[in-house]
This record gives structure tokens, sequence and C-alpha cells, in this order.
């Protein structure tokens, strides 16, 4: 866990605050019970039941939301159920003919929940479905983790296994690896953050070696599909106090790491395969700026690994090429040739480095 999560568990173990400091204590006591679903790794069951077709159906951009009973199944043997509301989401993967099953929003808004209830206080989240297999989706859940380890701003992810059942076909779905994705508004609230909605904002306006980390961790992982100018795949934070903005990403189906069989380079980069690295931040000459990331990335190598040599659920032939890619990233951040060729790429003006990517948006 990281410290920062060590830090909120103690506080919402403490004894109450003095009663000057009640708005801090509300505060904190308001994380608390939002971070209660992401505090555990524990796989647990969620089934969502109700006119599934239909909702599957409804892919608009204005798409409504449709009623659903949700039941979960915690791996202790409790089970509980809300009737919730939900609906379609998303851009590339919503469309019928680039995935089967579309990523969905859970609606908890007109739901009464207890406080020591998993979903209390979590409003609307992101459940990220399978597109073509659930094996995807458990490679991009590993993604959030690693990045995790980088930044302490970053997306808190769950994962669940997840069953359809339409209630007036009567036919189910079962054992999908599914994960839910923090709201936005909570992730800002837990970092004493705003969120910075304004586009074409220049990368150079973030905090450098936020930037860097985040960008070099793109690299990592093989991700070309996110632009800061145009907030694709990426979140922009205000911390007050920062000189600066803060980035986080996420969606990385398009990564090379997760190797999607429907992910593509867009055409602008010249790229062959999303396998293929491209270093897609701003023109750094001086390789020395590099060196704290570069450093950073090899204190964590080992516990990066881990995550993936320590995950009995992944494939015996994807983990074997995926401890291979890995060790070509280590490999090029620590020949020094090899780190200017592909960190100074955004400086060379015959190569594509400048592209911005706007998304489907």
């Amino acid at each position: 866990m990281r410290f920062a999560a060590n830090l909120l568990l103690i506080l919402c173990l403490q004894i109450p605050l003095s009663a000057q400091e009640s708005d801090m204590q509300t505060l904190i006591d308001t994380i608390c019970i939002q971070d209660a679903l992401f505090e555990s790794d524990e796989l647990f069951e969620i089934c969502l039941n109700g006119n599934i077709r239909e909702l599957f159906k409804d892919r608009r951009d204005d798409a409504s939301y449709h009623p659903i009973l949700l039941t979960y199944k915690l791996a202790s043997g409790k089970i509980d159920s809300l009737n919730i509301r939900v609906k379609t989401r998303g851009n590339f993967r919503r469309k019928r003919e680039n995935c089967k099953t579309p990523p969905l929003l859970l609606n908890f808004d007109s739901v009464q929940i207890q406080s020591n209830d998993l979903f209390a206080g979590q409003g609307k989240i992101k459940l990220v479905t399978p597109c073509v297999d659930h094996k995807y989706v458990l490679r991009e859940y590993l993604i959030y983790k690693v990045y995790q380890l980088i930044s302490a701003n970053s997306f808190n992810v769950r994962l669940v296994k997840l069953c359809f059942e339409d209630a007036v076909k009567g036919k189910m779905m079962v054992d999908q690896y599914s994960i839910l994705l923090e709201n936005q508004n909570i992730l800002a609230n837990r970092l004493r953050s705003q969120l910075f909605k304004r586009v074409n904002t220049k990368p150079q306006r973030t905090i450098k070696q936020e930037f860097l980390n985040m960008a070099v961790f793109q690299y990592l992982i093989g991700n070309t599909d996110w632009s800061i100018q145009y907030r694709h795949n990426i979140k922009l934070i205000h911390i007050k106090d920062k000189n600066g903005l803060i980035s986080i990403p996420y969606d990385f189906d398009h990564a090379g790491l997760v190797n999607a069989p429907y992910a593509k380079p867009a055409e602008e980069l010249q790229m062959n395969t999303v396998r293929q690295r491209r270093y897609r931040g701003y023109c750094i000459e001086d390789m020395r700026e590099f060196q704290p990331t570069f450093d950073l990335f090899n204190s964590l190598k080992a516990d990066i690994y881990a995550i993936y040599t320590n995950n009995f659920l992944l494939e015996e032939s994807y983990l074997k090429q995926t401890l291979k890619y890995l060790d070509e990233f280590y490999q090029t951040i620590n020949n020094p040739k090899m780190a200017a060729k592909a960190f100074q790429y955004p400086c060379d003006p015959r190569g594509t480095g400048n592209v911005v990517i706007k998304g489907l948006k």
C-alpha cells in the first residue's frame, strides 16, 4: 500500500480531531468512507440484473440510465444488493463495431446507502468491462497498479469478477474480469486538489518532474494514446501551493503492454504496432533532466516486476512476453545512447514527436 494510503488509514482510525479542526475531520471522514471500496485488492463478485439487452443497445452519445439490480459478494461471504441506475459510456469501446460489451457508468446517487456499505459515498463509478476478452481487462488493471507505484497522484482501481443476468431473456454472462475506476471528483477531493478542465494547455504548464515520471511511464507501457493538450486519457489537477498542474493518466487499453487485438497507433504517428514504443513528451535536449525519473524507475524495478510475477491470474505466455518487454525498457533507460535516441525523439523536426492526439471526443 502506498504511503498516502497508509497515512489516510491512520487518520481514519484516529480519535476525532479537536473542535478547531472539525472541517478537516469532516473531510477525512468523507474520504475514509469513499476509499473503503478501494482500500483492498481483494477480488469480489458483482452481478448486474435487469434488461441487459436494452442497456447494451443504448449506445447513443446521450444514452439513458436503466434500472439495474446490483448484487455483490465479498470473499467473506457477505452478499448485498442495491437498486441503482446504469448507462453505457465511453468513446471507442462504446461503439458496437469495436466492443461487444460497452463500458458502463454505475450511478448510486439515488440510493440510500449505509455509511459502512462498500459503495457509500461513491456517487458515480466507471465500470471498465471486457471488450473482446477479459484477459485484456486484467492486463489494464495491472498497469493502474504499476502507476500507483510511480505516483501517489493516481487513480484508485478495484478488480472485480462481473456477471450480467438479463431479467427478460434469462441469459447470464459470468466470470468476466472488470475494473471499478475511482470517480474523478473523489480523486480530486482525496488529493486536496481541483480538476483543471481547460483544453489546449501546453504540457510545459505541468510540474516538470511529475510530467516526466508520467510520460516515461507511458513509454514503459508502450502507450501513445494520450495528450495533455486535449486532456485525452489524462486528468489534470491543480493542487494549492503547487506551481503547476499534475497530469494523471488513465484508460490504457491501447497500450503495448495490454496488446489488445483492436488497438492500433494513430495514423499520424506512423507506427506499425502498439508494441512499438514512442516517447511522446515535449522536447528536452539535456538528458540530465531525465535522470531523477530513471533513478525512480530503477528503484522500483523489483516492485514493478513483482506486480506481474506475483499475479497467478496471468497466462504463462503473457507473463514471459511482459518480462521481456520490461527488460527492453530497463535496457533503454540505463544505456545513455539508447536513452538519448528514445527520449529526445520529440526534438527531431523530421519525426512525429509533436503530433497531438485529440481522441474521439
